[in-house]
């Protein structure tokens, strides 16, 4: 019933973008983050790398969404590579390997103040992804360990999934500089889950912007931006019921925590031509048996001359 619901949204999503060049839509925005443990606690684990990238597509931009579904389409790819904790020693208890990469389409929109964004994805799970390969030539060049060939062998085997994804948040201000926004959130396909959680900025950072929540970190990247200058600050936290993950298989043994918790925070800094920016996130621990949280880093870097 879930695959069926996420295989549904993706299809309506992908009618909605196979028509936008006959409805005059144009390019409005690109985005994109990369995750990485090496730029947080430095430990090559778990949730251990990923990429997210966006093109937005649309009939103009005022600073707002608009008020109807569909006017907005976002394409999006995703790539992360999940590893155990030992990449030489899989070890009993311990997450498989698996490179996931997926296929979306989603859409913006907003009813009044509140903001909704819902999509569907195609995701590509296993060696056919190639990502153990990436994984082994990065290590290689950076003269770090790759995984071991037992680790590999006992990766995610190859398999597709449908992904669902459906979000709805409002912004409460609280002065000029500053605004909190909740929100909740629903996944199904590869990992079913309910999250609720806040984002809190103080700055410039998204303010007539569209962003985009990168799903490891739950940090959201600006796709499409106003390029107004300045330092903002943000900080955010959420909590997820997991009730299914491919990742953590119980064939495999594993039984998931009770709760997923994230905290994270990070440092946007924007001149006319250049932005950067920085995060941590706190992952907590995933599945029973997971002995230690961790933090993960998330950088994004755009410089014009």
């Amino acid at each position: 019933m879930i695959g069926r619901i996420a295989s549904f949204c993706f299809l309506a999503i992908a009618i909605l973008c196979t028509s936008a060049a006959a409805q005059g839509r144009e390019a409005l925005g690109y985005g994109r983050i990369i995750v990485n443990d090496l730029f947080g606690d430095g430990r090559d684990r778990w949730r251990t790398g990923s990429i997210s990238t966006s093109r937005v597509l649309g009939f103009g931009w005022n600073g707002r969404l608009p008020e109807h579904f569909g006017e907005i389409i976002e394409i999006r790819y995703g790539a992360e590579i999940i590893s155990p904790q030992k990449l030489n020693s899989a070890g009993s208890g311990d997450r498989p390997f698996a490179g996931a990469m997926s296929w979306g389409l989603h859409t913006h929109f907003r009813l009044k103040n509140t903001e909704f964004s819902v999509g569907g994805e195609l995701v590509a799970i296993g060696p056919m992804t190639q990502l153990d390969e990436v994984q082994k030539l990065l290590h290689e060049l950076l003269g770090i360990p790759s995984a071991s060939n037992t680790v590999l062998a006992a990766q995610l085997s190859n398999q597709w999934s449908a992904r669902a994804v459906a979000e709805v948040g409002r912004n409460f201000y609280l002065g000029n500089r500053s605004r909190l926004r909740p929100f909740a959130e629903a996944r199904a396909g590869d990992e079913n889950l309910l999250r609720t959680g806040f984002d809190f900025t103080f700055g410039t950072f998204g303010q007539g912007e569209l962003l985009i929540r990168d799903w490891v970190t739950g940090h959201r990247y600006r796709a499409i931006k106003n390029q107004q200058p300045g330092l903002s600050f943000v900080l955010g936290a959420d909590v997820a019921k997991v009730f299914d993950s491919v990742y953590l298989p119980s064939s495999r043994g594993l039984t998931l925590t009770n709760a997923r918790n994230r905290v994270r925070a990070g440092l946007h800094w924007q001149r006319k031509k250049s932005h950067f920016f920085y995060g941590l996130t706190w992952l907590d621990k995933e599945f029973v048996g997971q002995n230690q949280s961790q933090v993960v880093g998330a950088i994004r870097l755009d410089v014009k001359f």
